[in-house]
């Protein structure tokens, strides 16, 4: 029977910039999966660690970045692994930073702040794009949203 399973989470990374959203976007590395997408930061989650752990603990690691707060998106993610029979569940988390200072880990070759929009265009799986526009409505003009949300740093 096929396994359902909560092993990884996405964080979109969001700087404030004259009340407007930007996000951050990494490209990966040639050596790593998925060569040369465009991404958010993603990562396995640890033994004893919960999701929203993970994606503080990736977002430092990934990016040298640290959160002034965090949001649990209201989405899940899923993409089912053939060659493991798994289907996986991702939690999704939204983040803002108080820098624009990124320090990459060798997983990327290259970062980019965009708007919306752009990381529309260059994110490559459907459902990370529908990730940070539910994170950017959020910040928007769903704000309502963040009051019931948000994890307690």
């Amino acid at each position: 029977m096929t396994e359902i399973v909560v092993r990884v989470i996405d964080c979109h990374i969001c700087f404030i910039n004259s009340g407007v959203p930007e996000f951050l976007l990494l490209k990966r590395a040639d050596d790593q999966i998925y060569p040369g997408i465009w991404q958010c930061v993603t990562g396995k989650i640890k033994l004893g660690e919960k999701p929203y752990q993970t994606a503080l603990r990736e977002l430092t690691e990934e990016t040298g970045l640290s959160a002034k707060k965090l949001w649990v998106v209201d989405q899940v993610n899923h993409y089912y692994e053939a060659g493991e029979d798994r289907m996986n569940l991702i939690p999704i988390f939204g983040v803002v930073v108080n820098s624009k200072d990124v320090n990459l880990s060798k997983e990327h070759l290259d970062f980019q702040w965009c708007s919306i929009d752009e990381a529309d265009r260059l994110l490559l799986w459907d459902q990370q794009k529908s990730g940070a526009q539910k994170f950017d409505k959020m910040l928007t003009t769903e704000k309502n949203k963040l009051r019931f949300t948000e994890v307690t740093l």
